[in-house]
């Protein structure tokens, strides 16, 4: 019971941190996206502590708190789910394999190309008429690139500049409960 109700506290504090650090918006994209201040860190550092499944829960209310306290661009069904709880929920993929720092990096680029390839959906279907005249998905494809390639790179970056003294802390909690 202990652990639950750390688990909690620390999904609620990392969500805030998430929300909080999305608010330093580095680049913003017309239509939605940005790159931000390492906004996924928080929600992907939970996932590695305390595994895939709460990572996911983590990171859908992370995206639902996104769509309340962000900007609207669609209320289409498809960009309600796809932009917001299914694209951050990906990021519990980083909890995958807690080996090392390795492994840990090919669960935070799985957990952001699921965030992609939910953006790319959304983007394609809903926003297609952003493309004039080039086809919808390679027009999504790119423009959702644009943001998360960089996010990506400032997650996987710092993620290893803090991995050596937070590894204490990162890998026994999974086992702990």
């Amino acid at each position: 019971m202990r652990n639950k109700t750390r688990m909690l506290v620390e999904a609620g504090l990392l969500i805030a941190v998430a929300q909080i650090l999305s608010y330093i918006v580095v680049w913003h994209m017309p239509q939605g996206g940005s790159v931000t201040a390492g906004s996924m860190i928080p929600i992907i550092l939970f996932a590695i502590r305390w595994g895939v499944g709460p990572g996911i829960l983590a990171g859908a209310v992370y995206g639902i708190l996104q769509f309340i306290l962000g900007p609207k661009y669609s209320f289409h069904i498809i960009s309600l789910l796809f932009d917001y709880p299914i694209a951050f929920a990906g990021l519990g993929l980083a909890g995958l394999n807690r080996k090392n720092y390795f492994t840990i990096s090919v669960g935070i680029f799985l957990g952001i190309l699921v965030r992609y390839l939910s953006h790319v959906i959304s983007g394609a279907v809903v926003f297609y008429e952003y493309a004039g005249t080039q086809n919808p998905w390679v027009y999504s494809l790119v423009y959702n690139s644009s943001y998360l390639i960089p996010e990506l790179v400032i997650c996987v970056v710092v993620i290893g500049l803090i991995y050596g003294l937070l590894k204490p802390y990162l890998l026994n909690q999974v086992e702990m409960q």
